[in-house]
């Protein structure tokens, strides 16, 4: 996916998880069920300081964005969420091979508008799920963020010490509406698990259980299952 796609749907997103904020039916109390005890408050809370912290890095040309600065005492929460996402989108609306700090390569803001745009993708849906009404996840976004947990998260938790790729066999991914495909694991293939890509991504990302009948599984789907519940993300 290209800069400009990523920041349509980041704006997109970034305004659908701002109206469960405003909306008739919004209540900054109500649980989310996919992030521990948080709150919808807890939650924007959350994407404040990310989009913060993701605007200075972007900008920063390389240095580290450092400690988040304390919240304005003036602003409420919907100002600081709408500053942030302001400062965040200001940030990434540059040519993508600008340099920039980040936590995973590449050092450029590229890796900004990929994340984000993600990020902003997984708790739109989960606020929204949080008020009973979630809506649809992109195919093609949902796809890059498939991809994203393989060619990203997974070398990143292996070198943190956080996850161990298995080498006694391997899990096919396919996203069935997009026919990308995934292997994870080094070891004999083991099993095979076909689904929208959608429903890949939430399960990867915890928000789904592979075990639910979107999930075609064949093979040793017990094995499966256990691989990619290994913690594959954060």
């Amino acid at each position: 996916m290209d800069a400009s796609t990523y920041l349509a749907h980041l704006r997109a997103d970034t305004a659908a998880f701002r109206a469960c904020l405003t909306g008739p039916d919004a209540d900054l109390d109500r649980p989310v069920t996919h992030c521990g005890d948080w709150t919808l408050r807890d939650l924007a809370e959350h994407m404040v300081r990310g989009n913060n912290w993701a605007a200075r890095s972007a900008a920063g040309g390389g240095e580290s964005p450092g400690r988040s600065p304390a919240p304005d005492p003036g602003d409420d929460l919907l100002a600081r969420y709408d500053k942030a996402a302001a400062a965040l989108l200001t940030a990434l609306d540059v040519e993508p091979d600008r340099p920039a700090w980040t936590f995973a390569p590449p050092g450029t803001v590229a890796f900004w508008q990929r994340r984000r745009a993600q990020e902003s993708l997984v708790h739109r849906w989960d606020a929204e799920h949080a008020l009973g009404r979630p809506g649809p996840l992109d195919p093609e976004l949902s796809t890059d963020g498939v991809a994203e947990v393989f060619a990203m998260f997974v070398p990143r938790r292996v070198g943190q010490g956080a996850l161990a790729v298995p080498d006694d066999l391997s899990v096919r991914l396919t996203a069935c509406d997009t026919e990308a495909s995934w292997t994870y694991g080094t070891g004999p293939s083991a099993a095979a698990v076909t689904a929208p890509a959608r429903d890949l991504l939430l399960a990867l990302w915890g928000r789904a259980a592979f075990t639910a009948p979107a999930y075609a599984w064949e093979g040793d789907a017990v094995e499966g299952r256990r691989a990619l519940g290994a913690g594959v993300t954060p």
